[in-house]
């Protein structure tokens, strides 16, 4: 069974939780997001697999998840890159920021950032897709309907 880090207010661990609990009981907990950029300044985003619980067919950053009860979040956003999408690559931190989603998650996002212009080796089960997008294309992506996980969203509006 996966157990989450429970947090407070300042990132400091004050319990976990499983992943059900956290959700069901919208617990605060922490997420992480690797953008991927590749050399010409485009973002790597992923369409999400039909197969996945939440937002499937959504599009989402390169690689995401939640950071596992003890796991530090740079861990958590290599676990995810490699499991996701199958790349090990050097990243920087970005910025954390609390997101308030309308089902009443609180997440703090740890958010990080890579270079890499591929190729990815994609989990069928976690993604259906993953391309290289201007952040223009995305907006008008956005615009036109397409269906945006909502911490990416989040993340476009604030950031981009």
């Amino acid at each position: 069974m996966e157990y989450i880090d429970i947090v407070d207010d300042n990132d400091q661990v004050i319990g976990r939780a499983t992943r059900d609990e956290v959700n069901e009981k919208h617990l605060r907990c922490r997420i992480v997001h690797a953008l991927v950029f590749n050399n010409k300044g485009e973002m790597a985003i992923h369409l999400r697999s039909a197969q996945r619980p939440f937002r499937p067919l959504h599009w989402s950053t390169a690689a995401g998840g939640f950071v596992q009860a003890g796991e530090k979040p740079e861990e958590a956003v290599k676990r995810e890159m490699e499991e996701e999408i199958g790349i090990d690559s050097p990243l920087n931190f970005l910025f954390k920021d609390w997101y308030y989603g309308l089902t009443g998650a609180q997440h703090l996002l740890n958010v990080y950032k890579t270079i890499h212009n591929g190729p990815f080796i994609i989990d069928p089960v976690e993604v259906e897709r993953i391309e290289f997008f201007s952040l223009e294309k995305m907006r008008e992506m956005v615009l036109a309907g397409e269906k945006f996980h909502p911490e990416l969203l989040f993340l476009l509006n604030k950031y981009f």
